[in-house]
Parts: C-alpha cells; structure tokens; sequence
C-alpha cells in the first residue's frame, strides 16, 4: 500500500507538470474561481487563488497556495500544493485527493474514488504558497522556471540514456556500492575545480585565462550533465526496485529519477542542500568510473 501510494503521489506531481502544457480550460493567477451548478469546464489550474466548485470539472483540479472547496464532481483528481482543501458531503471525486503541505478537511457525505495522499506541512509551508518568494507574481514565473528546467534536463536525460546506457548502469551501481568514496572524491573534485575557475576568471581580466575558462566551462558542463543523469538513473532505478522491477528500461529510470529530484529540489532550504549534495556525488561518480566505462579508474593497478 505504502509502495501504491508513493506511486500515485510521484504520477501526480508528474501530471501538474505537465499539465499546464495541455490546454488548461481555466489557468488562474492569484484570482479566484468559481463553477456553478450547472457549469461544466475541462479543468483548473490556480496559483493563489480560491477554487469553488459545485458544478462539475471533467479532469484535474490543481492549486498551488489558495483553497479548494468542492461540493460537485472532478472526474480526476483534486491537487492542492500548500492549500487548503475542503470537501463538502455532495463531494464526488473519481481520482486521487492530494495534500502536499497543506490542510485537508473532508466533511461526512463526500466521496473519493481513488487514494487520499495527504503530507502535513503546517503553517510554514502553507505560508511560502500564500506570501513571501512564492507569492504572486514571482510564483508563476518561478514555476515556469522549473518547468523549463524540467523538460530540458528530460531531453538530455533522455538522450544520454539512449546513447550510453550501460555507462549509466555502471556509475549507478558506484554509487550504491562505494557511496562514500565517491562523495569524497567529488567533494575534492569541487573544490579544485572551484579554485580553477577563480585563479583563470583572475587571468581573464589580462586575458591570457578566457581560452582555459572556456575549456573548463565545457569540461564542467559535461561533467554535470552525466553526472546528474547517472543520479537520476539510480534513484529511478532504485524506485522501480523497489516496486518489484528486476531492472527498468534506461529511459523509464531516468524519467522517474528526474521527477523524484525534481520535486525534491521544489522545497525550500532543503531542496537547495539536497541539489549541492547531488552536484558533488554526480561529480565524484563521473570522475570515479571515467564517464561510467570503469568501476574504479584511479585506484592503482597492482
């Protein structure tokens, strides 16, 4: 059951990225929203407002801060990220409701087809969706950030798996098996990749540094574009382990791993902690097995 759920809450954090992509009926920026009895709309997506439905909506209901109070029908799920959620007894969900950080108040008399995921927040989460960094209007745009930030790296994700798919597999297997050894060689490959780029940014300014900057500009991007990619195949495979799957397709891997990390970053303070340990592991595993072509190339031959 914990396994079931896990699932359903990472398809539909999958689902709200998505889903401003596919044609929302009623996309809200910090503005209320109301459907009648007799109103029928495709479905909503809200950034701060406040959500009454008791006519019906056919697909999802999504909402970032603001509320929801539902006394009609939502032919799929209910979302609300930082919101409270009301759902009056005439309530009828066909999907999933899902509480991420917020309140979820279910009246006597109300019906939810699917599963009920609800992870408490308290206030302090609740307030980063209603004010401060995440109010309107820095909100939509930080969202669409992360949204082009996310399809971006499913791109290159997707195209590093398909090219190298073993190199993949190698350094994911690295870094569940000798974990600390690659934390401790990527923490050392940050900081003397960190004192390069400041002693050739100092030579630049006679520039006899800018050609090497470029160069290591290049090197770095490539170093944490497979790194990332390599930590978004273990945690995906990991993820499809622990469902029961032998060994996930590459691409399948990928794309869980990446909206796993993805979301995790979402969070404040501890999605910034979280992204500078991902950066130094997916420099320690990239340096550690060579781009994935060896378990261990800088441990000396005997």
């Amino acid at each position: 059951m914990r396994n079931r759920t896990l699932f359903v809450f990472l398809a539909l954090v999958l689902a709200g990225a998505l889903l401003p992509l596919r044609g929302v009926q009623n996309v809200s920026l910090k503005e209320d929203v109301f459907v009648a009895k007799d109103e029928v709309q495709k479905s909503i997506l809200s950034f701060g407002g406040d959500v009454t439905v008791e006519g019906r909506v056919r697909e999802n209901i999504i909402v970032f801060g603001g509320s929801i109070t539902l006394s009609g029908e939502v032919g799929d799920s209910v979302v609300g990220i930082g919101s409270a959620i009301t759902l009056k007894p005439s309530a009828v969900v066909k999907g999933d409701a899902v509480s991420l950080g917020g309140t979820l108040q279910k009246e006597p008399g109300c019906v939810i087809e699917g599963d009920t995921v609800y992870f408490k927040g308290g206030e302090a989460i609740s307030k980063l969706f209603s004010g401060g960094i995440f109010s309107f209007p820095l909100m939509p745009i930080i969202l669409i950030i992360k949204l082009i930030g996310f399809f971006i790296w499913l791109l290159i994700g997707l195209a590093v798996a398909a090219l190298f798919p073993r190199q993949l597999s190698l350094a994911s297997s690295q870094i569940r098996s000798a974990f600390w050894p690659v934390a401790g060689t990527g923490f050392v490959a940050a900081i003397l990749f960190g004192g390069l780029v400041v002693v050739f940014a100092l030579l630049s300014l006679v520039l006899i540094g800018i050609p090497f900057l470029l160069v290591l500009g290049a090197i770095g991007l490539v170093v944490k574009i497979f790194g990332q990619v390599a930590l978004f195949y273990f945690f995906g495979e990991s993820l499809g382990k622990s469902f029961g799957h032998r060994s996930p397709a590459p691409a399948a891997a990928v794309v869980i791993g990446l909206v796993v990390v993805s979301f995790i970053k979402f969070i404040p303070i501890l999605g910034f902690l979280f992204s500078f340990c991902l950066s130094v592991i997916g420099w320690g595993v990239t340096i550690r097995t060579k781009f994935g072509t060896r378990e261990n190339w800088l441990k000396r031959k005997v």
